[in-house]
């Protein structure tokens, strides 16, 4: 497979983003392990850095793909308890807009993602550059949902205007994708979302939908990797150079 300069540069700024997370990373501290290619990267250079003696920390991770990549890095990795709560969860995202709203579960992780986002202290997005968007949408919005209520869903989502499509097996179009709980994954095409709350309030009166991709009010801060350099967002803050700001929390 030919990899074009675009992608080729897109995977050093995911590096990089997510190298410039391991600097607000603390000893003793209890971590949530995003999923997708720009969290691996940060599985691997946090791993490193707790190999090399440099971190001690603990982790739970939102998806069996990253908890493996975490264990085989030697992170400690924790099992889900009652008073469990994260100092920090650092994850990818499908789409930041400057609000720092986020569309996530491209790669079908969306409900533990936004459980453990839910259970830290902070949310800290790691993104190229491409992830950046002035409007969400553009990305199909993930559903998480039952298979009995698939059919239901379909004409609800069809009436909303999202082009509803079934995620299945890129090898095999007669598989269903499953998430790591069994549900069915949905891929909603709205184009643009101008109001992303009233969307995510239609989406919660559904029967069926376990969880959905929008991510709302829960991102603390984003860093964005660019050709020009490392930047940190905020929501209601200027975006400035990453290396500029010492304490994230």
């Amino acid at each position: 497979m030919v990899v074009s300069e675009d992608q080729t540069q897109r995977e050093k700024e995911k590096q990089l983003a997510a190298a410039t997370a391991l600097r607000w990373i603390r000893d003793g501290m209890l971590l949530g392990l995003g999923s997708g290619s720009t969290a691996a990267y940060f599985i691997n250079s946090l791993g490193e850095a707790v190999r090399n003696g440099q971190l001690q920390v603990q982790a739970t991770a939102t998806s069996h793909a990253s908890d493996a990549l975490a264990r085989k890095a030697g992170i400690a990795m924790l099992e889900p308890r009652r008073g469990l709560r994260f100092d920090l969860t650092v994850d990818g995202a499908d789409e930041l807009d400057p609000q720092l709203r986020l569309i996530k579960g491209g790669g079908g992780a969306l409900l533990r993602e936004k459980i453990i986002a839910t259970a830290s202290d902070a949310l800290l997005i790691i993104a190229d550059s491409s992830k950046a968007v002035p409007q969400l949408g553009r990305f199909p919005l993930p559903l998480e949902i039952v298979p009995f209520a698939l059919p239901w869903v379909l004409d609800a989502m069809e009436a909303l205007g999202g082009a509803p499509v079934l995620r299945t097996d890129p090898n095999d179009a007669q598989t269903a994708v499953q998430s790591d709980q069994g549900n069915l994954l949905v891929d909603c095409h709205f184009n643009a979302l101008p109001d992303p709350a009233q969307l995510a309030e239609h989406l919660q009166r559904i029967p069926g939908i376990v969880e959905h991709g929008l991510f709302l009010g829960l991102a603390r801060a984003a860093v964005v990797a660019r050709e020009e350099g490392v930047m940190l967002l905020r929501p209601g803050l200027e975006p400035v150079p990453a290396a500029s700001v010492s304490e994230l929390l």
